[in-house]
């Protein structure tokens, strides 16, 4: 029955009305795209279909005299100037491991209290709430410039995940989950906050992938109604994509890393979680994402615009 709810826009839409203060964001970027919607109503790519395309474009010219790059390695410097062709950057040693051993014991305090709890298959919600390690390392003015330029536009730290065991997710681009108008206006950071390998979950990411088009609601034949979302399971989506990298012919990297290493990815990169078959091992993580502060957000499967907690 509640999931037969669900598939109704109506039951979004009542829920949202009373979350004014967490859409109101979006009131303003409405006016300016000429969106004619409240801010309580659903929202998807169909409402943009006429608007001019995405056009966002790395500077690289002011990336790198930002004092974040700057202070970089030589090699995490060379990762960097290589984002724009790959779609991700790996940024070594990001934490010391004595940082990242800090951040575990703030997670293991968190959950013990039960302020922390799984939900959405293994996630641990928004501890920059909670954690003002956490908080400042999402937050830090360096970074938050470093990736605004990335963004072409003005990041806006949007929410945090913290994971004990990897996800195992199936290859995906976050744009299917946290949309944005102008396309693009999201960047995911991911942190070791353990060694990660094969065997305990690494991520796996397909390179040069945030190149193919935006595949949203229209493109696995998703888009619903006027009064009811699309019909199909998220499992659609994820076989449309199988089947395209087969089609393609696209090969995915793993991504070992080191306690404290860093990866940033573009919103339209595909990646995903490898199998975590050593169940004696962790895959503690951290992820930031990241919004464009000039882009509307929002939930393309369900149509639901984002709800900022910050």
């Amino acid at each position: 029955m509640l999931q037969q709810i669900r598939q109704y826009k109506l039951s979004y839409m009542l829920y949202n009305l009373f979350k004014k203060n967490k859409l109101k964001h979006n009131i303003p970027l409405y006016k300016k795209y000429g969106i004619n919607k409240n801010y309580f109503s659903s929202i998807s790519s169909k409402d943009f279909a006429h608007l001019p395309a995405s056009d966002r474009k790395v500077n690289y010219a002011k990336l790198t005299e930002t004092p974040f790059f700057k202070k970089l390695s030589e090699e995490n410097k060379e990762s960097v100037l290589q984002y724009d062709d790959n779609g991700y950057l790996i940024l070594r040693n990001f934490l010391t491991p004595e940082t990242a051993d800090q951040i575990n014991t703030e997670i293991d305090k968190l959950m013990e209290k039960g302020t922390l709890k799984f939900i959405y298959g293994g996630k641990l919600m928004f501890a920059i709430h909670h954690s003002e390690i956490i908080r400042n390392i999402g937050s830090d003015k360096e970074l938050l410039e470093f990736l605004s330029v990335l963004l072409d536009g003005k990041s806006k730290l949007f929410q945090s995940i913290n994971f004990i065991n990897g996800s195992q997710q199936k290859t995906h681009s976050d744009s299917i989950h946290m949309t944005t108008y102008p396309l693009g206006g999201l960047l995911g950071v991911w942190i070791a906050l353990e060694d990660v390998d094969e065997t305990n979950g690494a991520l796996h990411y397909i390179p040069k992938s945030h190149k193919l088009p935006y595949f949203l609601n229209s493109d696995y034949d998703n888009e619903g109604t006027a009064l009811k979302i699309g019909k199909k399971s998220y499992r659609a989506y994820e076989t449309f994509l199988e089947d395209k990298v087969k089609e393609l012919g696209l090969k995915k990297e793993v991504f070992n890393a080191k306690k404290g290493d860093l990866l940033i990815w573009h919103a339209n990169i595909l990646h995903g979680g490898e199998p975590h078959t050593d169940k004696n091992r962790t895959r503690k993580s951290l992820v930031y994402h990241f919004f464009d502060e000039n882009s509307v957000c929002y939930h393309e499967v369900t149509q639901r615009p984002a709800l900022f907690e910050l």
